[in-house]
């Protein structure tokens, strides 16, 4: 129902859509802008037989069944030779010519049949071809005397006729134009269909029905409370929701909301649930639209629709305008394309133009989302535009038992359940991975005819959704099982000896989707940024697995594909990006803006010799975390099959089991002090000691938290199930785990993106 108290409603005339309207009978809903669609295509409710193409099809079959009829004759034509013929004979009873066709129509006093020729014969079928008692030929102006000398001596019972025939003028008018009407009715159906695919109308943008275009234009229920796991993000856009509540506030200090708001970030991470809440805590009119539903198989459809929806948009102020995965339409100009010619340079501007056209008392703002800030084009994101840029990242700890609670709304839980465990085990997931995991826990449950979602279901899930689902087949053969054991166990063992490596938590030989095994690194707290150590040693357990392979069987598999791929990509970023090389030094040597489109063709800004300089480092890098993994894997290759042993044995080893059987571990010497240059003096001087201050907060947030999760987990006792609230959560798995595999292609990792040491 519309508010007419509502202080930022639409002012001035009616809109015919608006619901307040009286005089608006087709509108049903209290959406701002009419009753929404009942999907996405277009489509009405209306019957089978009120859809205009339906009609359309009829009278195309109408027209040209009423043609062939009309043109449809029973008289069969024979050759001239053949008229002639049966003329002279005497067969003809009655003759009639037709002198402006030049045709001759006889009536004969029997059947005339006519032998066929051999190449017409079939086998066992008829050898000659009746054409009944009416038969018609042509003749030629040279022939037209002597047929005339031809009747008139012979004896026609019912003598002859010569006369002109007028055809009909309609029939001639509708056969020329038929063919331009089939043709402007097909492209007429087929502009329909791409128009209502857009959510356009009958001709798309060229119609009048622009509404339809529109995905959502409703006022959504989404609020701030809904968004768990991105609290930083929400500050952050929250003077949008004053704004367009109370937008006085601002202009009396003289400020200027910013046009546009900017979310980028990882897929998954709310993004469309943060615009979404925006325009709930605001209470206006919502548009929604992904980046490539403005691009068009036509040249100039895309700019259209992007001066339609803004129109729209301004008709219902104040009001929210929200471009998904922007970069569609957003992506970087380059040089090929300069004149602006394209649909897609087309779009693009028109996009500038309405955002710079924005008038200040117009209050509309545009909110756009995408996962590729970098590949926009610098006028979109220019201030004045976009110009505030919010970056929705994946939840650290806390988020995630927040997004964890909101997703276990609703399901019941066993006792011993700890969500603030599950948070733990889950680094890098994204608010879509963790309702993922437990949907998978709730469907394992079920499987399984069991009430409760138990912890070991948990576990099973976060597998589930790192790895993929078990694979249930038993023909590996026991020699690649022990191969896969030695391999995982040397990613483990490596990893256990270094002194720069998260705690190895699990390691397993049951294959999981494409992975014969892996093994879990994970971190224990969350971490924004890698050191140079850390990158060693991921390098090194990275290669842990081809050592044990080589150590023991002196005959290594293709399995370790990936880990070599992953020692490589790390080893070349530390070269070209990071700085940490002894030759190049400090300097960075990519260009992460020409990646992808026409501008990655660019040739590279360095030369053939520092290519070859950055190949050699990245050999020596990598060498280097070969050797050491060989040393330690040398080492302890008692500890390494005491660990293959268990494997075999049960599986799976947790993280307990495994601390158990690394205690006699010896652990790799610490690396030496690196300066970057040789010439370079070691400071002896230790760093500042961190606050007291800052360390007792900590210490209190902790207490805190564990004081929180402690009396959730006694409810979850009592009643057996979490009662939460709900969020949208967001990004890919942080743990950083190998997988072997049978082959250099399917080798995976357990975390999904290993996002730990490669972005800082």
């Amino acid at each position: 129902m519309a508010d007419n108290n509502n202080p930022f409603a639409p002012r001035g005339p009616r809109d015919p859509r608006n619901p307040g309207d009286k005089n608006n009978k087709n509108n049903n809903s209290g959406s701002p802008l009419g009753p929404p669609l009942p999907n996405g295509n277009g489509d009405d409710n209306s019957k089978w037989w009120q859809r205009p193409w339906l009609w359309m099809a009829l009278v195309c079959a109408l027209l040209i069944s009423v043609f062939f009829f009309v043109n449809q004759s029973d008289v069969q034509s024979i050759d001239t030779k053949d008229g002639f013929s049966l003329i002279k004979e005497g067969q003809a009873e009655r003759v009639e010519i037709t002198d402006n066709y030049q045709s001759v129509k006889l009536t004969l006093k029997k059947d005339f049949k006519k032998k066929l020729p051999k190449s017409q014969q079939q086998a066992f079928g008829p050898t000659e071809k009746n054409y009944g008692k009416k038969v018609q030929f042509y003749f030629s102006s040279a022939q037209a005397e002597e047929l005339n000398k031809l009747v008139q001596k012979s004896k026609i019972k019912d003598g002859y006729n010569v006369n002109i025939q007028f055809s009909n003028p309609w029939m001639g008018i509708l056969s020329s134009l038929l063919p331009i009407l089939l043709l402007f009715g097909m492209m007429w159906w087929i502009m329909s269909r791409l128009g209502d695919g857009a959510g356009g109308g009958m001709l798309g943008p060229l119609g009048g029905n622009k509404n339809k275009r529109l995905q959502e234009a409703d006022i959504p229920k989404t609020k701030f409370a809904d968004v768990a796991g991105e609290e930083a993000a929400v500050t952050e856009v929250e003077e949008i929701k004053d704004f367009l509540k109370d937008p006085t506030k601002y202009r009396k200090l003289g400020a200027r909301i910013p046009h546009g708001l900017l979310l980028y970030g990882p897929p998954g991470t709310g993004k469309t649930l943060i615009a979404r809440a925006i325009a709930g805590e605001a209470g206006v009119p919502f548009y929604s639209m992904a980046g490539s539903d403005f691009e068009e198989v036509f040249v100039g459809l895309g700019a259209s629709r992007v001066r339609e929806l803004f129109e729209e948009a301004k008709k219902n102020a104040p009001a929210i305008i929200f471009i998904d995965e922007i970069d569609a339409m957003g992506r970087r100009r380059s040089s090929a394309s300069a004149n602006g010619s394209g649909a897609g340079e087309q779009t693009l501007n028109a996009l500038l133009v309405e955002m710079d056209g924005f008038d200040k008392e117009d209050n509309i703002i545009i909110i756009a989302a995408t996962n590729r800030p970098d590949v926009l084009d610098s006028a979109l994101t220019r201030p004045g535009r976009f110009d505030r840029q919010v970056a929705v990242e994946a939840p650290d700890l806390k988020g995630r038992e927040d997004i964890l609670k909101v997703h276990a709304k609703g399901k019941p839980f066993a006792p011993g359940v700890d969500l603030h465990r599950v948070a733990v085990l889950t680094p890098g997931f994204t608010g879509a991975d963790l309702a993922n995991v437990l949907n998978e826990a709730a469907l394992l449950t079920a499987r399984e005819n069991a009430d409760l979602i138990d912890a070991r279901a948990i576990d099973e899930a976060i597998d589930r959704v790192m790895s993929g689902p078990r694979r249930r087949s038993n023909g590996m053969a026991l020699e690649e099982l022990r191969n896969t054991a030695y391999h995982e166990g040397g990613h483990a063992m490596v990893a256990a000896a270094l002194h720069h490596t998260d705690p190895v938590t699990k390691v397993t030989i049951l294959p999981r989707g494409r992975a014969l095994g892996y093994t879990a690194v994970m971190p224990t707290e969350d971490r924004f940024s890698q050191s140079r150590n850390q990158l060693l040693d991921q390098m090194a357990y990275a290669m842990g697995g081809r050592v044990a392979e080589e150590v023991v069987f002196h005959d290594p598999t293709t399995g370790a594909s990936n880990d070599i791929e992953k020692a490589t990509n790390i080893a070349r970023r530390m070269v070209v990006e990071f700085g940490f090389s002894d030759k190049l030094g400090a300097i960075k040597w990519s260009d992460e803006s020409n990646q992808g489109g026409l501008d990655s063709l660019q040739p590279r800004t360095y030369s053939e010799h520092t290519a070859q300089i950055i190949d050699d480092e990245v050999l020596k890098l990598v060498e280097t975390a070969h050797d050491e993994a060989y040393e330690i894997v040398m080492n302890n290759r008692d500890v390494l099959d005491e660990l293959v042993r268990q494997l075999l044995e049960k599986e799976t080893l947790d993280a307990n089991e495994l601390a158990a059987i690394f205690a006699p571990l010896k652990k790799a010497p610490q690396r030496e002090q690196w300066l970057s240059a040789s010439n370079r003096v070691v400071s002896e001087i230790a760093p500042v000691a961190i606050p007291e201050n800052l360390c007792s907060s900590v210490a209190v947030d902790a207490t805190a938290g564990a004081r929180d999760s402690s009396a959730e987990r006694d409810a979850s006792a009592e009643t057996g199930e979490t009662h939460v609230s709900e969020t949208s959560a967001e990004t890919a798995a942080d743990t950083d785990a190998t997988a072997h595999t049978a082959s250099d292609t399917v080798e995976q990792n357990a975390e999904q993106n290993e996002a730990q040491g490669f972005d800082e």
